[in-house]
């Protein structure tokens, strides 16, 4: 597993941090993963099957580290287990990998954990200093005089039990407060507060694959204004096409603010996203799309093969043949388009085809495959081929095939394409001849 801990900063009191900008911080880590938690003053991400959607481990790092500033995020740490990733951003170690779990969380101060915080004085009194010096306590007296507590949290910070988690959900809508440090007398400073709402903001939108036509900005007043001055004031921002493009919303929002002036000093922001709107993710494909490029797939294709050899980009045709292994050939690029209008037999179709069928051993009249197979479905009958034929001379033979097939279940191997050739010399025979994804 890979978890990352994101700390935010303290209060000066040494409280934590207030719950709108843990949820705020929260609902912006909700782009990278779906497996997101609140610890205290600590915003918790499991990454482990994210990473490749972000391209690697270090690009994901750089994009968390660098957003997170904005958000107020002063800490980051990565471990394989969350505990673990909070202690040591506690002690502000960001990689938990360079050593052994065990070897790093033992030279840690005992306070890095929270459940140690009731008991520290008993702790330091013992002689403890370090999580390995607590570590090293008999767990039974662990136990009986700290609680389970104690022990439950070492164990867990250890990766010798796994720890439970109440995770975030991604809210309906969005609708954000931000308190701001000090008390703003000019509009256009606003934007400072208004680009981590706009953050999370962009973040809430990527969770949900969309973006946004309209958003608004509110702000209130201080409480020491004059009577003319009112609450507050709004503005509303309105885009051409859906966006969740941060700098742009940015920019947008800027120039409208230049043209605002505040009646009072404001104290407090709240940004709300009004239309949102679905969108239509771009494709990742290697080839590039043609309504971006200009360029119809053809000749984009031509151009390969004419620069790699035209024996070396094929496509896929469909034939107008209903055997398996004829029933699609690769074609050089330069040859014509499969023909339009040409449809596949009405059959299942396994997703992957042996290159040859393979004889299957049988337990009596059912055939076997990693255990005896369950016919669910068949005999769909495929005939024909005696046109088709294979080599040349006299060791020429026609593609003739009587086969009955049928979907069989494999409690191993799963869902597979078998058949039974009629009229054969052995009717008992089985062959696999595809798999179904």
């Amino acid at each position: 597993m890979l978890w990352a801990a994101l700390l935010l900063a303290l209060r000066p009191d040494g409280t934590p941090p207030p719950d709108e900008a843990l949820r705020g911080v929260a609902t912006w880590a909700l782009q990278f993963t779906p497996k997101v938690a609140l610890s205290e003053e600590a915003v918790l991400m499991e990454v482990e099957a994210c990473t490749r959607l972000f391209g690697s481990k270090r690009a994901l790092r750089d994009r968390v580290v660098l957003e997170g500033a904005e958000q107020g995020v002063v800490t980051l740490a990565w471990a394989t287990n969350s505990l673990a990733a909070q202690a040591l951003a506690r002690s502000g170690i960001e990689n938990g990998f360079k050593r052994p779990l065990d070897e790093m969380l033992d030279g840690l101060p005992m306070q890095v954990l929270s459940a140690v915080a009731p008991h520290a004085g008993t702790l330091a009194r013992l002689g403890c200093r370090t999580l390995g010096d607590v570590r090293r306590l008999p767990r039974g007296g662990i136990s009986r005089r700290f609680g389970k507590d104690l022990l439950g949290a070492l164990d867990c910070a250890y990766g010798l039990q796994p720890q439970a988690h109440v995770w975030c959900e991604l809210p309906e809508v969005f609708d954000a407060r931000l308190e701001l440090m000090s008390r703003v007398e000019m509009a256009s400073a606003l934007l400072f507060g208004a680009r981590r709402l706009l953050l999370q903001m962009c973040g809430w939108l990527a969770a949900r694959h969309s973006g946004t036509t309209a958003f608004t900005l509110s702000w209130a007043h201080d409480a020491m204004r004059s009577r003319q001055a009112g609450e507050g004031g709004e503005l509303t921002i309105r885009t051409a096409q859906p966006s969740r493009h941060l700098e742009h919303l940015c920019r947008l929002l800027a120039e409208h603010l230049a043209k605002v002036e505040l009646e009072a000093p404001a104290g407090e922001l709240r940004l709300r996203a009004i239309d949102v709107v679905s969108l239509d993710e771009k494709s990742a494909s290697l080839l590039p799309d043609a309504t971006q490029a200009g360029e119809s797939l053809q000749r984009v294709l031509e151009r390969i093969a004419a620069r790699l050899g035209p024996d070396r980009v094929l496509h896929p045709g469909l034939t107008d043949d209903h055997r398996l292994e004829w029933m699609q050939m690769w074609q050089p690029v330069p040859q014509p388009m499969p023909r339009k209008g040409v449809d596949p037999v009405n059959l299942p179709q396994p997703t992957w085809v042996l290159p040859q069928p393979l004889k299957l051993a049988t337990r009596g009249p059912r055939p076997m495959y990693q255990g005896v197979l369950h016919l669910l479905t068949g005999p769909h009958r495929v005939e024909g081929g005696w046109w088709h034929r294979l080599g040349n001379g006299a060791q020429a033979v026609t593609g003739q095939v009587q086969r009955d097939y049928w979907v069989g279940l494999s409690e191993h191997a799963g869902v597979l394409w078998v058949f039974q050739e009629r009229l054969a010399s052995d009717e008992t025979a089985w062959y696999l001849h595809g798999v179904f994804a």
